[in-house]
C-alpha cells in the first residue's frame, strides 16, 4: 500500500489524491449536493490532466464524500444570477469549461470509475456517464436517483447526455429527456446508463480494498471493483394487476416505445392521451401530468437533442454550448429557475404556453449557433 499523494488544487470542494496507483476525485460540497461550481470543474479537470500520462496512476475513481448525492448538477443559482444580469461571458465560461471536462472524461485513456450514489442529475451525469467509454464503470446503488430533469426549469438535457440517451433501448432516451423522469439503479442498468450495482454500505470496503490491493495494471483495478459490484440490481416487484407510478422502465417499455417514438412532443402528447390499455392508461396519465408541468419549448428542444445525437460526442457538446446561448436568450430557463428554485411559487410563465403551439421553426431557431465552427469555444474537441 502506497502513501497517499495529494494533487494541489485551489478548491476545497473537490479533494484529489493518488493512493495505491489510483487517482481519487472526491466531491465535497454537501450543502449544495455537490452541484458543480466553476472552481470544482477546474479542479477535476486539472487532476485528470495531471494523471493522464502519469504511469503511477492506473485508473481514476470519482465519488462523493457524502451519502445524499454524487452530484446534483451545475450551480443553478449561479446561472440564474448571471443570466439575469446579462453576463454572457460568465455563462459561456462556465458551460465551455464544464463541457470540456465532460469530453475529457469521455475520451480519457485510463479507466474512470464513477460511484453514483444518491442524487445523480444534470452535471452529475456529465461527470459520470463517460466512464463507460474509458473501460471504466458507472456504479449505482440502492440510493441512486438519476435524471436529466432540465425541462422542468426550462432548460434541456445538456452535458452530452443526449449522446447517451440516444443510445438507450427503444424510445427510453426520448422519454427520459422530455419528462425528466427520475430512475433508480435497476432502471439505470436496464437503460444502459449504468454498468453495475453496489450497496452503499459496501462502498467503504471497496475504497479500503482499492487502497490496499496489489495493483500492477488497470485490469487489476477493475477486477478489484468487480469483486464488490454486481451486474444486476434488485427490482421492486408488483403483484399482478397492481399499478405504481414508479413502474420500472422494463415494465413500461411497450408504452414508452409506442408513445415516445412519435415525431414531436405534440404527437407524443396526443398518443399518450389515446392510451386505453389497463395499466397503460394510468402510466400515460402520469406522463401527461409531468409534461404539462414542463416548458413546452424545452421539451421540444430536448427531443431534438436526442434526435440529433447520432454523431460524435464532440459535436453533441458543441451543440449543447450553442443551445445554452439560445436557452438564455430565447428560452425559458431564467423563468423556470425563478419559479422552481428561487421564488418557489411553482408558477412558471412559459414563453410558449401550450405544447401544441411549439412550431418546428421555433425549435430549429434554438439550434442556430452563435459561433462559426472555426471560432467555436469547443472547436478543439475531437471524438
Amino acid at each position: 500500500m502506497s502513501t497517499p499523494e495529494s494533487i494541489p488544487v485551489a478548491c476545497d470542494e473537490v479533494l484529489t489524491r493518488v493512493e495505491n496507483r489510483i487517482g481519487f476525485i472526491e466531491l465535497n460540497r454537501p450543502q449544495a449536493l455537490n452541484a458543480l461550481s466553476l472552481p470544482m470543474i477546474r479542479a477535476i479537470h486539472a487532476a485528470l490532466d495531471a494523471w493522464r500520462d502519469d504511469p503511477r496512476v492506473l485508473a481514476v475513481v470519482a465519488r462523493s464524500l457524502h451519502p445524499r448525492a454524487f452530484c446534483a448538477g451545475g450551480d443553478v443559482r449561479f446561472f440564474y444570477e448571471a443570466g439575469r444580469r446579462g453576463d454572457v461571458a460568465a455563462l459561456d465560461a462556465f458551460f465551455t469549461e464544464e463541457y470540456a471536462l465532460d469530453h475529457a472524461i469521455f475520451t480519457y485513456g485510463k479507466p474512470y470509475i464513477a460511484l453514483m450514489q444518491g442524487v445523480v442529475m444534470g452535471g452529475g451525469m456529465g461527470i459520470s456517464q463517460g466512464a463507460h467509454r474509458t473501460g471504466g464503470m458507472r456504479i449505482v446503488s440502492e440510493t441512486t436517483k438519476m435524471a436529466m430533469p432540465e425541462t422542468r426549469i426550462g432548460f434541456f438535457p445538456d452535458v452530452g447526455a443526449g449522446w447517451f440517451l440516444a443510445r438507450t433501448p427503444g424510445a427510453i432516451g426520448r422519454y427520459l429527456a422530455v419528462t425528466g423522469a427520475t430512475i433508480g439503479a435497476a432502471d439505470a442498468i436496464y437503460a444502459g446508463l449504468a454498468d453495475a450495482y453496489l450497496e452503499t454500505s459496501e462502498i467503504p470496503a471497496l475504497i479500503d480494498a482499492l487502497a490496499g490491493a496489489p495493483l500492477s495494471d488497470a485490469q487489476d483495478v477493475l477486477a478489484c471493483v468487480a469483486r464488490f459490484a454486481s451486474r444486476t440490481a434488485p427490482v421492486a416487484q408488483l403483484r399482478q394487476g397492481e399499478y405504481s407510478d414508479a413502474l420500472s422502465l422494463a415494465a413500461a417499455r411497450g408504452w414508452i416505445d409506442r408513445h415516445f417514438s412519435q415525431p414531436d412532443v405534440a404527437a407524443i402528447l396526443a398518443s399518450l392521451e389515446s392510451e386505453t390499455e389497463p395499466g397503460g392508461r394510468e402510466w400515460a396519465q402520469d406522463a401527461i401530468r409531468s409534461m404539462r408541468e414542463r416548458s413546452p419549448l424545452s421539451m421540444a428542444v430536448a427531443l431534438e437533442v436526442v434526435t440529433r445525437a447520432e454523431g460524435p460526442m464532440s459535436d453533441c457538446l458543441r451543440r449543447d454550448l450553442d443551445l445554452t446561448r439560445s436557452m438564455f436568450d430565447h428560452g425559458d430557463v431564467i423563468e423556470g429557475v425563478r419559479a422552481r428554485i428561487v421564488d418557489k411559487d411553482d408558477r412558471p410563465v412559459w414563453r410558449i404556453a401550450g405544447i401544441e403551439d411549439v412550431t418546428r421553426a421555433e425549435v430549429e431557431h434554438m439550434f442556430v449557433s452563435s459561433w462559426s465552427l472555426e471560432g467555436h469555444p469547443l472547436r478543439q474537441l475531437l471524438g
